[in-house]
């Protein structure tokens, strides 16, 4: 049965039944929340789901009117695009065609690879995303310091030309045990290959048939066809599924939902599994398990372009989360030049704020001192200019550092289980407490 056609049968339920239902979300767990004053409007009990989401739906009516903006190339910076394989392979051999006649006229070949480095990373505040400038390296095959780094480049090149012919896929991983001695027996020289060759043909590293291992799971109130199986993912049990590297194969089919939960760890995905929360506020929920994969980003970003609905990150009160919490908003340095095609501008943060440490009490014991590192990573994130330009985000992470202090999702445990999803995220939804 669709989910829409589960929406209507609801309706019909007695008036009884909705009543119960409407108890359920008034029965907070936990001690009162202790008002305070700049931090956000004392809450009050939630009425429904509809009333929790009265904020989400001003979210959501924004989402629907904005109107799809063209991505424009920043001057200055890298143009990528999503190719077809074919496409992909043509560039191989146009590249290889220069190669040989760079041999033919010096017989000195040197592969110029965009620059992946800090100094060439530029924020487009029109995009709102982090993008690849123009500088490049050389890597010479004649000088003993680059010689190491061509022939590796030359291999990688190789087998993504043979991946895109013979019409397969393979992972990383795959790619570094062709030959696990040329890449000095660690897979990291491999996978900095992969990503330099995909920006050298300015494409996505999807396009050249080298995809990541499922690395995160979605489950909740959507239905996808998947490779032609038509999967619901209210029916999964607790795991939900695990979202495909081959995300051109799978085609959103149905949902309605009324919001997006990206969460950072397992733990948070089981507590709200467990909860069934998708039956309570209609979501669909991503795990990233820690730092996000390409796949998690890229589908991401196709379910709220499609669905048109708003998505919030809740990740621990550390800089770690706000990390996270980044890169799936603006991207990733590493990855900058895939930023147009993996980023969300709109996602929130819902939390763990820092400012939700004093007002929901979070006990001093299941709070954890800030490490040096913890505090210098803190102070380069407020050095960004996608956050200087985020107010509210640098009171956060100005209040984490005044504070010394930072805590997991798990620290509401301490109130209760059913803490998280019957108090915390209702709660927060319903007052618009979010950055």
């Amino acid at each position: 049965m669709s989910l829409k056609k589960t929406a209507t049968k609801s309706k019909k339920k007695s008036s009884k039944t909705e009543g119960k239902k409407q108890k359920k979300l008034k029965n907070f767990a936990g001690k009162k929340a202790k008002p305070e004053k700049k931090a956000k409007p004392k809450s009050s009990k939630i009425r429904s789901y509809k009333g929790v989401l009265s904020e989400v739906k001003k979210l959501r009516k924004e989402l629907k009117s904005k109107k799809e903006k063209t991505f424009k190339k920043k001057e200055g910076t890298l143009l990528v695009t999503e190719f077809s394989p074919e496409e992909a392979h043509k560039r191989i051999h146009e590249w290889a065609r220069d190669i040989w006649l760079q041999i033919e006229e010096s017989g000195r070949p040197v592969l110029e690879i965009p620059a992946r480095t800090s100094d060439n990373i530029i924020f487009d505040e029109e995009a709102n995303l982090l993008l690849l400038g123009e500088k490049t390296l050389k890597r010479s095959f004649h000088t003993l310091t680059s010689v190491a780094d061509a022939t590796r480049t030359m291999k990688v090149l190789k087998i993504i030309h043979d991946l895109l012919e013979q019409k397969t896929h393979t992972t990383k991983r795959g790619v570094y045990y062709q030959n696990p001695k040329l890449f000095n027996f660690d897979q990291k020289y491999s996978d900095k290959l992969i990503e330099d060759i995909a920006a050298a043909l300015r494409t996505t590293r999807n396009s050249t048939n080298v995809i990541a291992a499922a690395a995160g799971a979605c489950i909740g109130r959507l239905v996808i066809k998947d490779s032609g199986d038509r999967i619901d993912l209210t029916k999964l049990g607790k795991g939900g599924w695990a979202i495909s590297p081959l995300l051109d194969e799978v085609e959103i089919f149905e949902s309605d939902a009324e919001l997006i939960f990206v969460v950072e760890k397992d733990a948070a995905r089981l507590r709200l599994a467990e909860a069934k929360y998708w039956n309570q506020v209609p979501c669909i929920i991503i795990s990233g398990r820690g730092a996000p994969s390409i796949a998690n980003r890229a589908f991401l970003r196709r379910l709220v372009k499609e669905l048109k609905i708003p998505a919030f990150a809740l990740v621990d009160s550390d800089p770690y989360g706000h990390y996270i919490f980044s890169v799936y908003l603006r991207g990733s340095k590493r990855l900058s030049y895939e930023s147009p095609f993996l980023a969300t501008p709109d996602l929130k943060l819902l939390g763990v704020l820092n400012r939700d440490l004093d007002y929901y009490e979070i006990p001093e014991e299941a709070r954890i001192p800030m490490s040096k590192q913890d505090t210098e990573r803190t102070k380069q994130l407020l050095e960004e200019d996608f956050v200087k330009k985020n107010p509210a985000w640098v009171e956060d992470l100005e209040g984490m550092l005044k504070s010394g202090q930072k805590a997991e999702i798990q620290a509401f445990e301490g109130f209760g289980f059913d803490y998280l999803t019957s108090k915390y995220i209702p709660q927060k939804l319903e007052t618009g407490d979010w950055i």
